[in-house]
């Protein structure tokens, strides 16, 4: 009995050394329970697969901790900013290489922009890295400013850029040196637009991001490059405006064709071009501001050019000195014709050389300030203008149509005073009414002088009262200066000028009653 046992108790748990598993096969359940490790049971494994598919938001505490996080995020935007100044793939276009590199892409700015955005939104409840990762930003952004920099110092030097700041009709586009320098403005102007949705580098920002230096550097950078393309164009487009203030006579067919100043001529041909020059020039948000001081400028230099345009005395067209002479010629060539021997003279094969009838002589003309006031505000709107959508462009918008109606008021005010028919049926206070009507968007100085002149019948050859700049005693040029050097300043000067030349008008009476009336309701309106 006890030898019977005795194997039994010290029998081994484990499987014998030889098995046997085609006689003796074992239940499945004891096979499907020796072969599973022991770590499929752990708990340990029921939290790691639970863990890995509810994914409700990044735990910012425990990157904070360890660190890693921010270095990572640090590498992750230095990586960003060098591959967004890195040279493009492909083959390049046909005149956008410089020194065989390929100007900046657009939309990388946008890129890198996004992506800082949505590394500070996964963030925004936690402020301690909030303020972690705007802190990292400086360094990459840095960089990025300094490359910039260096990428435009030999672009902005070079002749080529120079040479042709503003487009032609025969050269409309940019040149490949001047697309380079546009594309890194673009890029830099793309990058602000992040920076303005995300309120960083603003100097009333309460988180103090310490942005506001790469902010001021990108805007910098922008005006470097879009401020002399904007002045090339002001300087060509001054003094064809300037010129707008002296009559020029025309030579026009007498088809009905509208006789226009030379330089309105020139520039129905300029303007388009133009146009799409500064489209392309203030495609970024603070070119806006410059883009609106430059329309404003030069649409003040019209107003000027215009309102003291001297009135000349309407005189029959004539025709050029060439044209009464041909008829006159051949009547008296075939007259003497019988007399003379076989042979004609041979301006009688001369008049049978054309196959269509002879176009009608020109006529030379002086076209009218209202015209061309007129035929320029067509142009002008043409041109691009800050956007009236944009929080931060909206104000420069509405100076520019400002500016813009108060052209269109001038070029009505000189149309409606050049019109014979303005004034008959109408009582002296109905004509006034309606003066003060059209001048309401115009500046006092600038519809004065043209008042005087169309009350006073002042011409160029029998002027019958001084110009402004005399009644207060100053020169001319010091007068335009002081006084008509934009609208701003006008405003400021225009109730002291107003009573001096009110009080030359009290002096004078007669003809001067009605713009005395006018300008007494201007002064008195500045006064209250």
């Amino acid at each position: 009995m006890i030898s019977f046992k005795h194997p039994n108790l010290f029998r081994p748990n484990s499987r014998p050394t030889s098995p046997n598993s085609s006689s003796r096969p074992e239940p499945a359940m004891i096979l499907e329970r020796t072969s599973r490790p022991l770590t499929k049971l752990s708990f340990s494994g029921f939290k790691r697969s639970s863990s890995s598919t509810s994914i409700s938001s990044p735990p910012p505490t425990l990157l904070v901790q360890d660190g890693s996080y921010l270095q990572a995020l640090s590498l992750k935007f230095s990586e960003a900013v060098s591959k967004a100044m890195m040279q493009p793939t492909g083959p390049g276009a046909v005149g956008e290489l410089v020194g065989g590199r390929r100007p900046i892409p657009a939309g990388r700015g946008r890129a890198l922009g996004l992506l800082i955005a949505s590394e500070l939104k996964a963030c925004q409840n936690n402020l301690h890295l909030h303020k972690a990762i705007l802190r990292s930003l400086h360094r990459p952004l840095s960089v990025l400013l300094s490359n910039l920099s260096a990428l435009l110092l030999p672009l902005l030097s070079s002749p080529a850029f120079l040479s042709t700041l503003a487009p032609t009709v025969q050269a409309p586009n940019p040149n490949a040196t001047q697309l380079h320098a546009l594309a890194a403005a673009n890029f830099a102007g793309e990058l602000l637009e992040s920076f303005d949705e995300m309120s960083l580098g603003f100097e009333n920002d309460a988180r103090g991001d310490g942005l506001k230096a790469i902010r001021e550097g990108l805007v910098s950078l922008i005006g470097r490059v879009v401020n002399p393309l904007i002045t090339g164009i002001q300087s060509e487009l001054i003094p064809l405006l300037e010129s707008l203030e002296k009559p020029v006579a025309v030579s026009v067919p007498k088809t009905g064709t509208k006789a226009l100043h030379p330089s309105i001529v020139l520039l129905q041909a300029l303007m388009p071009v133009y146009a799409r020059a500064l489209t392309q020039y203030t495609t970024t948000l603070p070119s806006q501001t410059t883009l609106a001081t430059f329309l404003i400028s030069m649409i003040w230099r019209a107003l000027v050019a215009f309102a003291n345009r001297p009135q000349v005395k309407p005189s029959p067209p004539t025709s050029p000195l060439s044209s009464p002479q041909l008829i006159p010629l051949t009547k008296r060539q075939r007259a003497t014709s019988g007399n003379t021997p076989a042979t004609p003279p041979p301006t009688r094969f001369a008049l049978k050389l054309p196959s269509r009838p002879s176009s009608p002589p020109d006529i030379s003309v002086t076209p009218s300030a209202a015209t061309d006031a007129r035929a320029l505000y067509e142009l002008m709107v043409l041109l691009p203008r800050p956007s009236a959508e944009c929080d931060a462009t909206r104000v420069a918008r509405e100076a520019v149509d400002e500016a813009l109606f108060g052209l269109m008021a001038l070029a009505t005010l000189l149309e409606n005073i050049g019109n014979p028919l303005f004034e008959v049926g109408k009582s002296h206070e109905a004509i006034l009414e309606e003066i003060e009507r059209i001048t309401a968007d115009l500046p006092t100085l600038i519809a004065l002088p043209v008042l005087l002149r169309s009350y006073s019948r002042v011409t160029i050859e029998s002027p019958s009262i001084p110009s402004i700049s005399s009644i207060i005693n100053v020169s001319e040029d010091e007068y335009r200066k002081s006084c008509l050097s934009g609208f701003g300043r006008a405003e400021q000067c225009s109730n002291i000028i107003g009573h001096s030349v009110l009080d030359f008008l009290r002096d004078q009476g007669g003809l001067q009653s009605l713009v005395e009336q006018w300008l007494a309701n201007r002064v008195d309106v500045v006064d209250h």
